[in-house]
């Protein structure tokens, strides 16, 4: 089951070769692992090692160790390495994602938005449209818009899924704000999709949140750009 640790850091190998056994199904959520001295065997290093090995998998929600009993699995993913996996993916790739959840976003936005939420919207729109000739601001600002559309779903799983994405979602805004290849959304594209939200108009707002990507998705996939 696991392989015996020859080089490298010996912790961060250790983490990553009892990463690899539970997402590979070796062991599966609930299964509790062999003891720290069979571990240690298995993977060929030391007992301290497997240790902080552990503690480490525990932090990130991988691993569970109840007190007097044993050390169990919790979860098949380390969320910050997915984040990390999602980041070496192709800009594409993020873009489709990107589509997804925001698109669905505004058409809930539009059927359940607030006096607050628009109002959140709105202001981060007008500071998008004051930070025209600076950049940094204009991205952030961008950040700020999208994430008020999401929050205006009042879909907790859906929020938290953003933010999950959150890193991969601002890298996407960047780069097409930065790049010249990629078709920059407008500041009237994104003051219309507000103006589809605030009149309750889902089909419109979701296909406008759509409509802000799907040129730059359009090059990418093209081949144009990579």
């Amino acid at each position: 089951m696991l392989e015996k640790i020859r080089k490298g850091s010996l912790v961060e190998t250790a983490i990553q070769s009892l990463r690899q056994a539970i997402e590979s199904g070796d062991w599966r959520v609930g299964d509790k692992l062999p003891v720290e001295s069979d571990l240690s065997e298995s993977l060929g290093v030391g007992r301290n090692t497997v240790r902080e090995a552990v503690r480490v998998l525990v932090h990130v929600g991988m691993l569970e160790t109840r007190q007097g009993d044993g050390t169990y699995v919790r979860a098949t993913r380390d969320a910050g390495e997915t984040l990390r996996r999602i980041a070496r993916t192709q800009l594409a790739d993020q873009l489709e994602v990107r589509i997804m959840l925001e698109s669905e976003a505004a058409k809930l936005a539009a059927n359940r938005r607030t006096e607050s939420d628009l109002k959140l919207m709105s202001d981060a729109l007008d500071a998008r449209a004051r930070s025209a000739d600076h950049l940094e601001e204009r991205i952030h600002h961008d950040q700020r818009f999208h994430h008020a559309v999401v929050k205006a779903s009042h879909n907790p799983a859906l929020v938290e899924l953003y933010d999950y994405f959150s890193h991969g979602i601002g890298e996407t805004i960047e780069r097409t704000e930065k790049d010249a290849d990629l078709p920059e959304p407008s500041q009237e594209e994104h003051e219309l999709l507000l103006a589809a939200i605030r009149r309750g108009d889902a089909d419109r707002a979701g296909s406008l949140a759509r409509a802000l990507l799907h040129p730059s998705l359009r090059v990418l996939q093209s081949g144009a750009k990579v």
